[in-house]
């Protein structure tokens, strides 16, 4: 890859002007990060399958995906795909919610997998996620994945009931978004959970249409963002939901605020949510490769433009036959006929890269953009309370 578009096509001086040096760094490494995850996968398979395979063989087993904020939306990306794939019940829970009300969430005579997610492992909410699910559940293991291997989260994932998977250490993310630490514990998550060998055959080609989403579309999503919208929507079906909520979170975190962001499904919006479009809006639409699914994402694409109220509506696709003109597309190469859940990680890389302009053109540092204060990389001022 030139190394104009490894940095973004801005010199690294600039970058660290600008104040968006490690933000540039961490979206642009994550394919090399995400091949450098499977090796680390292939490399403990033995150790992962080990742990895993009786505890998902347990009758009546529950699998709960956890984690706060981003870390959270993982869990949403993948438990639809998870619960069908494995033919048990997996379910994305927030640790915000486990943490305030364990006792609506947990079932103290269900053998669980509790998978926690943690870029740092720090967040007050999902330590005392663990804690509360060990107290709640009789039958509990955890299964942690973690960028750090210093933080809190990293020790529950020790002794005969618990495992850790430590990611590489640069996607321990230094920037204030999380990106390369989403894309990589999303991955570790589905590689563990679904066939650590079947992804062998699928992680280079998942990489690449990542490269080739940063190498050729990254001066498109720099013009995308010069053009003033106000309002931003990212519609998904099923796991493409979460991707879109994920996708909102990046712009709404980079811009401090300064924009208005929704996340939806295709079909959801139609009910009470599109009146959020106008002439200021831009609509970015993940199309499914499911051509049963594929059909509601493209109704819903033509209704939009038939209503002609948005500024502009692009489609995110690793197909064609969208009808839309080529400069409102990002096409992915070589995952035409590839499972919807390998899609997730070339996907998330064009609104990254939007994110990362509208924080320029916000004149705000990415690294950093929450000028106040207020709002800390690794969250500040949760008081756990005690549980009588």
């Amino acid at each position: 890859m030139p190394e104009n578009i490894t940095r973004l096509g801005i010199s690294e001086a600039e970058l660290e002007r600008l104040g968006g040096l490690w933000t540039a760094r961490e979206i642009v490494q994550q394919p090399h990060m995400l091949r450098k995850t499977q090796t680390i996968l292939m490399a403990h398979k033995a150790q992962i399958e080990a742990f895993l395979a009786p505890i998902l063989s347990k009758p009546g087993v529950r699998v709960i995906l956890t984690g706060a904020g981003t870390s959270a939306f993982i869990g949403e990306c993948l438990a639809p795909y998870l619960a069908a794939k494995l033919k048990v019940r997996v379910e994305a829970i927030p640790t915000t919610d486990l943490s305030c009300a364990p006792q609506l969430y947990f079932g103290p005579d269900t053998p669980t997998l509790l998978v926690s997610f943690g870029r740092s492992g720090n967040s007050p909410e999902s330590v005392a996620a663990v804690e509360l699910a060990d107290r709640f559940v009789k039958d509990l293991h955890h299964l942690v994945i973690t960028c750090n291997a210093d933080g809190a989260l990293a020790g529950y994932g020790q002794g005969t009931k618990g495992l850790t998977i430590q990611l590489p250490e640069e996607t321990h993310d230094r920037s204030f978004a999380m990106t390369s630490s989403f894309s990589c514990m999303t991955y570790a998550a589905l590689a563990s959970l679904s066939g650590i060998e079947a992804m062998n055959g699928r992680v280079d080609a998942i990489a690449s249409a990542t490269e080739a989403v940063i190498a050729d579309y990254t001066a498109m999503m720099k013009s995308v963002a010069s053009e003033g919208y106000e309002r931003i929507v990212y519609l998904g079906s099923h796991i493409f939901q979460g991707l879109a909520r994920e996708a909102g979170l990046k712009l709404l975190e980079l811009t401090n605020g300064g924009l208005v962001t929704m996340f939806d499904s295709p079909l959801g919006f139609r009910h009470g949510p599109k009146t959020i479009v106008n002439n200021k809006t831009l609509v970015v639409v993940f199309f499914s490769n499911n051509a049963y699914t594929r059909g509601y994402d493209t109704d819903l694409l033509d209704e939009l433009r038939r209503d002609n109220d948005a500024a502009r509506v692009i489609a995110i696709t690793a197909q064609g036959g969208v009808s839309l003109d080529a400069a409102d597309q990002v096409r992915l190469k070589g995952l035409e006929g590839a499972d919807d859940v390998d899609l997730l990680f070339p996907y998330i890389a064009a609104p990254q890269i939007f994110a990362f302009f509208e924080a320029l053109r916000h004149n705000l540092t990415p690294d950093k953009p929450n000028t106040s204060g207020t709002v800390n990389r690794v969250v500040q001022g949760v008081r756990i309370h005690e549980l009588g």
